[in-house]
């Protein structure tokens, strides 16, 4: 069990490189849609190549017109994308702190709706106030770890900020609503690569229609004024993607959705620290605080709480 957790962290602290590498990737096709159109497309080619060699028999038209295509096969690859696109929306209204901690809260209650009412397939868990205590934890360590400043809520009326935090609580309950539909459909087909392919490529085809819609232009600068050549490595995001992705139906049924977030959660902001720490990935140093230590430790309570209760 602990190599399942130490799998959900490792596949977390991907998350913040992947983003470093869609960012910069960004500047290239001037379009951050577009960015997460070619990063979801690398990955999606990864999951072909991955299938053709672990399933050869799921990539024929035999195999196609045997299945009953239900919502596992569509609303796991677009849930990843309206979270995608969500965090575009409220990154310059709530700023980067208050977003993450919005959405956060947003995945933590809804794994753990999933995992006690045992929706969309997921096992059922019992409540107990044990984890009632953990989440409180959870939330306050995600408040340390992310220092919300008081002019960003001081600039905005009441009820701006308040519509906006209430529809990052909903884009925040999508990942715990794809990683467990993703993982039903996982059990459907018996094949977690499959699934996450899938997913990928429903989100590919999504995303490619909203850069055309919004971007309306396929081109990728080979320069950058600033940044130089366009590098390979800018294109390796759509890899730390699928591999998170794939990890999570993976993980999901034996974690269950609340847990499997969670984790993976922990190893993003481990990551995140790290960058920071050491100004990594061309970032500015912000040496580890106190403050920060606090957030992680209560975390990490949480957690145990969540597991052992």
């Amino acid at each position: 069990m602990a190599l399942l957790y130490f799998l959900g962290i490792f596949v977390g602290m991907l998350i913040p490189i992947q983003t470093s590498v869609n960012s910069r990737l960004s500047q290239y096709t001037r379009s951050s849609f577009y960015a997460s159109t070619v990063s979801f497309g690398v990955g999606t080619v990864c999951l072909i190549i991955l299938n053709l060699i672990i399933n050869p028999h799921m990539l024929t038209p035999h195999f196609f017109t045997e299945q009953t295509f239900n919502y596992h096969w569509f609303v796991g690859g677009l849930l990843g994308v309206c979270f995608l696109t969500g965090n575009l929306l409220l990154l310059p209204r709530l700023g980067a702190a208050l977003t993450v901690v919005i959405t956060v809260a947003g995945q933590i209650m809804m794994g753990v709706v999933i995992d006690t009412l045992g929706l969309f397939g997921a096992s059922q868990q019992p409540f107990t106030f044990f984890k009632a205590v953990g989440i409180v934890l959870l939330l306050i360590g995600i408040l340390l770890m992310n220092q919300i400043p008081k002019d960003k809520l001081l600039h905005q009326s009441h009820s701006n900020l308040y519509i906006w935090l209430i529809i990052g609580f909903i884009f925040g309950c999508a990942p715990p609503i794809q990683t467990t539909i993703n993982s039903a459909l996982a059990k459907e087909v018996h094949s977690s690569f499959f699934a996450s392919l899938v997913s990928f490529t429903i989100g590919t085809i999504a995303l490619l229609i909203l850069t055309l819609i919004f971007h309306r232009s396929l081109k990728i600068h080979q320069t950058h004024p600033d940044f130089g050549h366009i590098k390979p490595i800018y294109f390796v995001g759509g890899i730390l993607g699928m591999a998170f992705v794939t990890s999570n139906v993976i993980l999901m049924p034996f974690l269950g959705a609340a847990l499997t977030t969670i984790v993976g959660m922990l190893g993003q902001m481990l990551m995140g620290v790290i960058i920071d720490h050491f100004g990594l990935l061309g970032t500015p140093k912000n040496r580890i605080t106190l403050r920060k230590c606090i957030g992680l430790s209560c975390i990490a309570i949480g957690i145990i709480l969540l597991r052992l209760f």
